[in-house]
Formats: C-alpha cells, sequence, structure tokens
C-alpha cells in the first residue's frame, strides 16, 4: 500500500532539513543532529521512574526502571533502545517504555549500554547480555515476579534483545518473550529492501552502512552471531523464546526481521510477524505525529501481556 498519509507529510518536513553527507559525517555531528530532532508525545503516564546502575563486564551500565499504575509483584520487560548502536539513550526512548509499561502491565527496564565507536562491536552485545543476566538475578529487588521476564528493542536494540536471547538460552534464565521492533539481525548482508526503500524513507541504505562502519572495525567478524542473529540460523535455533516481530514496509531491515521471522518459526519457536503497512522505520517512536505509533504499541504490549499470563500460568501449574 502507499505511504501512511501522516507518515508523507512527515517525511516531507524531514524532508526540508539538509543533506547529510555520510563521507564526512562525524559521530558527534549526528548525535547533535538526533538530540535536534523534533520531540514526540511523552507516551502513556507511569507511577515512578527510578534510576538505576547495573554492574557489567565492561563496567557499571545506567538503566532507568519504569514501574506503571498496577497492583502486586509484575513481570519485567528489559528494554534496549535503537539508534544505529551510535545515538540515542534512556531520554529519546522514554515515550516508547513508559507505553509499553503501562499497556503491558510489566516494569520497564531500559538499558543504557555503550555506544559505538568509543566501544566498538562486540561491546554493545555484551553489555545486553550483562544485563539480562543481572535483570533476571536481580528480579525481586526491582520488584518483579520472579520467572516472568521478557526482552524488547526497536533496530539496533532489536539486535541486542534478539543477541541476547540467543547467547542466554540453556543459561537457566526464563524469557517469556522477545519483542522486536523493526530490528537489525543481519549486519553482514544486504537483502532486496536494501534497495526498494533504501532512499527516501527517513531511513537510508547509506544510513545502515555508516552505522554499521561505525560499530565494527575492519577486521571485525560482522557474520558474527553477536553481530547477527539471522546469520546464526543456520545453527539450531529451536528452544529460543517466542517471538514477536514488527516491520516497516518502506523499511531498509524489512526482509531481514521478516527473514528472522521465518527461521524462527521453521524452528519451532512460536513467532508472530507483522509488516506495519505503509510505514518507515522507527514509527513506534513517533508518538503524536502517527496514529500508528500508538496502535503498534498497543499491539506489543498486548502480545507481552499474553506471554507473560501464559508464563505465569504455566509456572503456577509445575
Amino acid at each position: 500500500m502507499p505511504l501512511d498519509p501522516q507518515t508523507q507529510a512527515l517525511l516531507a518536513a524531514f524532508a526540508q532539513a539538509p543533506a547529510i553527507n555520510f563521507d564526512q559525517l562525524t559521530v558527534p555531528e549526528y548525535r547533535a543532529i538526533v538530540a535536534a530532532g523534533g520531540a514526540f508525545a511523552p507516551g502513556d503516564a507511569v507511577a515512578a521512574e527510578e534510576d538505576w546502575r547495573i554492574p557489567a563486564s565492561g563496567g557499571t551500565l545506567p538503566a532507568r526502571l519504569y514501574r506503571p499504575h498496577a497492583d502486586g509483584p509484575l513481570p519485567l520487560t528489559v528494554f534496549f533502545h535503537g539508534g544505529g548502536f551510535v545515538a540515542c539513550g534512556l531520554d529519546s526512548h522514554a515515550n516508547v517504555c513508559r507505553t509499553l509499561a503501562h499497556r503491558a502491565r510489566t516494569l520497564v527496564l531500559s538499558v543504557d549500554y555503550r555506544l559505538a565507536p568509543e566501544a566498538r562491536f562486540p561491546a554493545a552485545a555484551h553489555d545486553a547480555i550483562d544485563a539480562l543476566r543481572w535483570a533476571a538475578a536481580s528480579a525481586r529487588d526491582l520488584g518483579a515476579r520472579d520467572a516472568t521476564l521478557a526482552v524488547a528493542g526497536d533496530s539496533a536494540g532489536g539486535n541486542l534483545s534478539a543477541v541476547a536471547a540467543q547467547q542466554l538460552r540453556g543459561s537457566g534464565i526464563r524469557l517469556a518473550h522477545q519483542l522486536l521492533l523493526y530490528p537489525v539481525l543481519d549486519c553482514e548482508n544486504e537483502r532486496s529492501s536494501y534497495e526498494s526503500c533504501g532512499n527516501g524513507y527517513f531511513l537510508t541504505a547509506d544510513t545502515m552502512r555508516w552505522f554499521k562502519n561505525q560499530y565494527f572495525d575492519d577486521g571485525a567478524d560482522r557474520a558474527s552471531p553477536l553481530a547477527s542473529p539471522l546469520a546464526a540460523c543456520a545453527a539450531d535455533l529451536s528452544g529460543l523464546p517466542g517471538a514477536t516481530i514488527i516491520t516497516a514496509e518502506f523499511d531498509p531491515l524489512r526482509d531481514e526481521g521478516e527473514a528472522y521471522a521465518a527461521r524462527l518459526a521453521q524452528a519451532g519457536t512460536p513467532t508472530t510477524l507483522v509488516r506495519w503497512p505503509g510505514q518507515i522505520h522507527g514509527f513506534a517512536s513517533m508518538l503524536g505525529a502517527l496514529d500508528a505509533a500508538d496502535r503498534v504499541l498497543t499491539f506489543g504490549a498486548n502480545a507481552l501481556r499474553r506471554a507473560f499470563d501464559d508464563a505465569h500460568a504455566g509456572r503456577d501449574t509445575q
């Protein structure tokens, strides 16, 4: 279908900004561009927001815990933000975290992992694994319900969520679900959506290539399971937590997200894939500007709630 009219208007507004020359762009310049971008709606109200520090092998990680207005010990969702591995943080994705917390009735722990190029691959992947392991061990301290844990992320954060879920399989940590919003899943290969959707739809193919060049050293193995969860699909992917994967119709990352969903399903993982019609990369964060952002976060929150309910019921009957 064509672009959503609201998205088309937003892209027209974005097009008024000066063009970016990625051959000369520096990371501080890119971060300044992101920071100067238009603010979107703040998301749903929550009962409390608490700053935490997470011990990790590469150093202490800042984190923010969102507590919804809900009674009793709650499930916990660990969230990793997008930003191409080089930008964004706790504040940029606060609206998404608040909304998921409220609508899924879950605590949301947003993790501020190390960014490239100051900390190149596999620093962010190790941070995600360490943070998820710590969250599982610290559930009671966080006020969460034991053994009811999910992981979620968008774009680069979707990559880290999928990586952590794969790497912690068999560790004894029981993940109820993984919610992946237009995730980066293959850092080695480019699929056809890089060509068909790689220019004119907010995230461009050139931007993705620039992100990867910041994240990886020249000799890095971009096919490593720590970098490309989809490249790991040649191995056995059974036993992974159920997944909800949202792709956007006009997104260069669309095809890798859909390929990952297909291979998870082939491995026996309960998987829901939705290609959101008429939308671009990053649309879930654009609350207040796009009605689709509100709808997709409701969809994702409902997926988390169902997974939490199923996990809780299964634990209680054991």
